[in-house]
């Protein structure tokens, strides 16, 4: 179990009555993601989270391998993957992909994340909005060191929507639930295997996911009253992995408004998480970026404050196909007969099928989106 490291005593100064520019809540991916576009601004910013920054890692650490490379993050790459297996009851495949997963050390890649960024940390608990309407002024925010008020938020929290009108809770809510366990192994594989099996999650998967030293093991169930603790100990026996620390979270299959009330959303408060794969890095990434260009733009007066937030809420919207098409994916392979998906995945082995699909797949969220964009045009070169 993970243990809170607080600020303590002397260190836990009240936030109360704090003002600034720009508020950040929430640590991991989405939030450092935005963070990191505020570097070299001159906006009063503080970035918060009940933890402090890699402390609390909740996902199988997998990314693209170009997303870590754009982002900057090579240093936590554990073990490159550039071959996926899909196994069914009736067989597997085991297809080269276009690109290649990497597996990562997630306080590893969070330092990274947040040197790349000039924002104030602070560990606080983010509890919801400062009642009262808003009108054209700063928005307040409850935390357990008071409230904090700041121009520009971003609810970067994770599935929760602590910033939203309406709080999601689990199992009722459009959630997915999924557990894994982190044998040490010995070092080897070369690639990430996912387990389409009833027997395991019937309305799911299980996965392994090579990280050097050891092992990411786990299973998810697309149906939220469904525990998979079971069926994450099962697969690690298979394997013959010996049992070690478990880790777990909910996460959405629905894409969310991107902008509610005034505040921005990223990440899995946003629903940024692809239905069928459970992918959610890359995606905390690509929001992220977005969301904070659109917040660098109003700080530098290019843009107002409403205008940035259509434009966020826009840019989101746009990619509802795609996320749409991954949920009705979700609906359909867990009840297609096991031998027709089988039957399926091979079909699709071809390495020119492979090629196609998995590129389409990584130009839905393609990481060109973090390359730096060209300095804004100034007054006197727009005359020129």
């Amino acid at each position: 179990m993970t243990v809170r490291a607080t600020a303590r005593g002397a260190e836990r100064y009240p936030l109360e009555g704090t003002d600034i520019d720009v508020l950040i809540c929430g640590a991991s991916f989405a939030g450092l993601a935005v963070a990191r576009e505020l570097a070299g601004s001159d906006a009063s910013a503080l970035l918060v989270d009940r933890y402090e920054v890699g402390e609390r890692a909740t996902s199988a650490c997998a990314a693209p391998t170009a997303w870590l490379e754009a982002m900057g993050v090579t240093g936590a790459i554990l073990q490159e993957l550039p071959y996926m297996r899909f196994t069914t009851p009736h067989g597997s495949v085991r297809y080269r992909l276009p690109w290649s997963w990497a597996a990562f050390d997630y306080r590893r890649l969070c330092e990274l994340l947040y040197a790349q960024s000039e924002v104030p940390f602070e560990t606080a608990t983010v509890t919801g909005r400062v009642p009262g309407a808003r009108a054209a002024g700063p928005i307040g925010v409850q935390t357990d060191r008071g409230a904090i008020s700041a121009r520009l938020v971003v609810d970067a929290l994770g599935w929760r929507r602590v910033l939203g009108h309406v709080r999601y809770q689990p199992p009722l809510m459009q959630l997915s639930r999924g557990l894994e366990v982190h044998p040490r192994v010995e070092p080897g594989g070369d690639e990430l295997v996912v387990w389409v099996d009833r027997g395991l999650a019937r309305r799911g998967y299980a996965w392994c996911v090579p990280a050097g030293q050891e092992a990411r093991v786990g299973a998810c169930s697309y149906d939220g009253t469904r525990h998979v603790r079971a069926a994450t100990l099962e697969l690690a026996e298979r394997l013959g992995t010996a049992e070690g620390r478990f880790q777990g979270n909910w996460f959405p299959h629905r894409l969310r408004d991107a902008t509610e009330g005034g505040v921005f959303f990223a990440g899995d408060s946003a629903g940024h998480c692809f239905a069928l794969s459970g992918e959610g890095i890359r995606t905390a990434f690509y929001f992220g970026v977005a969301c904070g260009r659109e917040l660098r733009a109003v700080l530098e007066e290019r843009k107002s404050l409403e205008r940035a937030l259509i434009d966020y809420h826009a840019f989101s919207a746009a990619h509802r196909g795609a996320f749409e098409f991954a949920g009705r994916m979700q609906r359909l392979v867990p009840a297609l007969p096991p031998r027709l998906l089988a039957a399926a995945l091979r079909a699709l082995g071809s390495q020119r099928t492979v090629d196609r699909a998995f590129g389409w797949y990584l130009d839905r969220a393609h990481p060109r989106m973090a390359a730096p964009l060209p300095a804004p045009r100034t007054a006197h070169a727009a005359r020129a």
